[in-house]
């Protein structure tokens, strides 16, 4: 619930455009989800621990995402040296935060590796089709 709040006051900050994005993303991520949990439950013996590591990795991933656009709006008021420091450090902290998540899902019992790794690729996966379905239909526009 807290981490629902904290990211609905971070959404706040941005103009409408980067809003209808981050949601967008996070729309097309739960999408995501619902199909792999679909195949995961039709065609593995035991899906419930990659179910949950796709669900930790996911959100993960997702509340990185929304870190990276707080770091980028900020980040273009910032003079040059002090933005390339301030996004600099923050990457860091994201890989940190990559790294303890994936800790985490090697040391839970009930959270499987491989779906947390699937999870925290959502984003990237979703980000490429929506790019090659925007691309696809802007030739049609021009043709």
């Amino acid at each position: 619930m807290m981490m629902s709040l904290m990211g609905r006051q971070k959404i706040g900050m941005f103009d409408e455009s980067t809003k209808k994005t981050i949601l967008d993303v996070a729309k097309y991520v739960s999408i995501f989800n619902v199909i792999a949990a679909v195949i995961l439950f039709l065609f593995i013996p035991e899906p419930l621990p990659l179910f949950l590591g796709l669900i930790f990795g996911s959100l993960a991933t997702l509340l990185m995402f929304l870190e990276l656009a707080v770091t980028i709006e900020k980040a273009v008021k910032m003079e040059k040296d002090r933005a390339k420091a301030y996004t600099a450090s923050k990457y860091y902290l994201r890989v940190l935060i990559y790294g303890v998540v994936i800790f985490i899902s090697i040391k839970a019992s009930f959270i499987n590796v491989i779906g947390t790794v699937i999870g925290l690729l959502s984003v990237k996966v979703v980000i490429y089709i929506t790019n090659i379905i925007v691309q696809k239909n802007s030739k049609r526009k021009e043709e």
